[in-house]
């Protein structure tokens, strides 16, 4: 079930889009991951641990961040123009700016 108002605020602030501690968790190291890969460190992962991540999870969580890192980049660096799916199914597009 998609929420739009979350898809949104999410879209138009990441860092203050209302969320439970754990997926607050999870965009915050995205966020940094994906701003200033070279500034995380080990303790950067501790929010993730305490709500309940296990090393398979983090290892998820730096995969699915990473690929979706490069694949903005990669269609960035070639032109692409991103699109995004309404809830018919058809595409549109979106007018966000995916990189974050």
């Amino acid at each position: 079930m998609r929420d739009d108002a979350l898809i949104d605020a999410l879209a138009a602030d990441p860092d203050g889009a209302p969320l439970g501690a754990r997926s607050r968790a999870f965009v915050t190291y995205a966020l940094k991951l994906t701003r200033t890969p070279h500034a995380v460190v080990e303790s950067d992962l501790e929010p993730l641990r305490v709500v309940g991540l296990s090393d398979r999870g983090l290892h998820d969580l730096v995969a699915v961040v990473a690929y979706f890192n490069f694949v903005n980049r990669v269609a960035a660096g070639l032109g692409v123009e991103l699109e995004a799916m309404t809830q018919g199914g058809a595409s549109r597009s979106s007018g966000v700016d995916t990189r974050v």
